[in-house]
């Protein structure tokens, strides 16, 4: 179809720096009611997942098999599955990869209600869901990205947070009335047909404007040296083989704002965050506190995330820097909660804490996701893809060691100074050094402005 007929959104007239700003955008109010049901099912599923494994096998350790073959992929292919969401029409990508997860989760509930889900079949699911999951995570992320101009980006991570929590929510309210009715299947059911309600959307949503591709050559502009003019299939060949993981690895680790990010990212999730551990162990160790104090500690918690999603929306452009000043400030929060002589004077210092951890959040997304040219996003989210799981699966057991060493208090203490060291650290350094440019194969004038990302 010729670019002239191509349909694309009109771009809403300017909202300031509204929080909600991005569903200003008709589709993407489409996308986030779609998100919202995908989470919801998600959820209803991940509530009764872990009770299914030990139904099925008996066994603890079984049900952190599973979800280690599940990670498994994001940390052996996940680059690649980025390649592919570059190489593949992102709205085709998405919705084939939504229908696929949907096809996987009406198997295990066909399996579940038939009782002829075993151990190995359980994991060789739970491994093609980590499998497909490489390609849908970016695929939809940047597809989201599309639907809204690139200063209203922060705005739409920060509505697919809040997507995010209340499809929690929901989801594990409706997976105790779905089960307790319709049995454990129901669950796996409810998931499928939300991936296919997302799938039936994707086709309708209209992006802002066109997705950058590589550049294409045409009859009158010449290719390699020795090759033919023209582009013909033998051209188009060449531009798809030219799409490597190598070539993003290579972007992101010569590109230092996100080899910064993903030291403040990694840094943080070993040594912070994983409050359902840490602040689990001192209110009901060394505070004193019941089961009940800390519910209240993870609702703060909650509301925290909320508030800070809600600000993390009205950023336009963010920046590492803004990304390492909060991860900071949250360290030294995280520090001083470690020292709390009370829950009451915890409950305190865990709300401003959740909001830095949000809004840093939201802030490292939108400059993981807008910052690489548009046609190297896919294979730059890959690259995360992996360094994040590498994070995810050392984080728990090196906390879990230094809270051995130094108990709740000392692993709160010293992880949020050695998270607010790191990010000192790395303003130093990056103060004493001119940032080495980058670069990359002659783009198009169209592509070019989209490395010219502010800082």
């Amino acid at each position: 179809m010729p670019p002239s007929l191509r349909a694309t959104a009109p771009a809403p007239p300017a909202a300031g720096a509204s929080p909600w700003r991005s569903l200003r955008y008709r589709s993407m109010r489409w996308w986030s009611v779609a998100n919202l049901v995908s989470n919801a099912g998600t959820w209803m599923q991940l509530t009764v997942q872990n009770l299914l494994v030990l139904q099925i096998t008996g066994s603890a350790a079984a049900t952190g098999l599973s979800l280690s073959v599940q990670a498994a992929p994001g940390l052996l292919v996940g680059m690649a599955g980025g390649a592919a969401v570059d190489r593949w029409p992102r709205k085709l990508t998405a919705a084939v990869s939504q229908a696929l997860l949907g096809l996987v989760a009406f198997t295990t509930a066909f399996l579940v209600a038939t009782d002829r889900l075993g151990l190995g079949v359980l994991m060789a699911l739970a491994a093609v869901t980590g499998l497909i999951a490489t390609v849908d995570g970016p695929a939809c992320a940047l597809l989201g990205n599309d639907l809204v101009r690139t200063e209203d980006v922060p705005s739409a991570i920060g509505v697919g947070s809040l997507v995010h929590n209340a499809g929690r929510l929901a989801g594990a309210g409706l997976a105790g009335v779905a089960v307790a009715f319709l049995g454990t299947a129901s669950a796996y059911a409810a998931n499928g047909l939300s991936f296919l309600f997302v799938a039936a959307v994707i086709p309708f949503l209209r992006p802002v404007g066109e997705p950058a591709r590589p550049p294409e050559r045409t009859a009158a502009e010449p290719g390699p040296a020795g090759a033919p003019e023209g582009r013909g299939r033998e051209g188009r060949e060449r531009d798809a083989a030219g799409m490597t993981v190598r070539e993003g690895l290579a972007f992101f680790a010569r590109r230092p704002r996100l080899v910064g990010l993903a030291v403040v990212c990694g840094v943080s999730a070993v040594f912070g965050r994983n409050y359902g551990l840490t602040l689990a162990v001192l209110v009901t160790g060394p505070l004193a506190g019941g089961a009940g104090a800390f519910g209240t500690v993870s609702t703060v918690l909650a509301v925290g995330g909320i508030v800070g999603a809600v600000l993390g929306a009205r950023l336009r452009r963010p920046s590492v820097r803004l990304v390492g000043t909060l991860a900071a400030a949250g360290g030294l929060l995280q520090a001083a909660a470690g020292l709390s002589p009370s829950p009451a004077v915890l409950l305190v210092l865990v709300l401003p804490m959740a909001v830095a951890e949000s809004v840093s959040d939201t802030a490292g997304t939108t400059v993981l996701q807008t910052d690489p040219p548009p046609h190297l996003r896919g294979r730059v989210l890959g690259v995360w893809s992996t360094v994040r799981t590498v994070w995810s699966l050392a984080g728990p057991p090196a906390l879990g060691l230094l809270m051995e060493l130094a108990g709740a208090r000392g692993a709160l203490v010293a992880g949020g100074l050695v998270i607010a060291a790191v990010v000192l650290a790395g303003r130093l350094a990056h103060g004493r050094r001119a940032a080495a440019p980058v670069l990359l194969a002659p783009e198009p004038a169209a592509v070019r402005p989209a490395l010219g990302t502010a800082a």
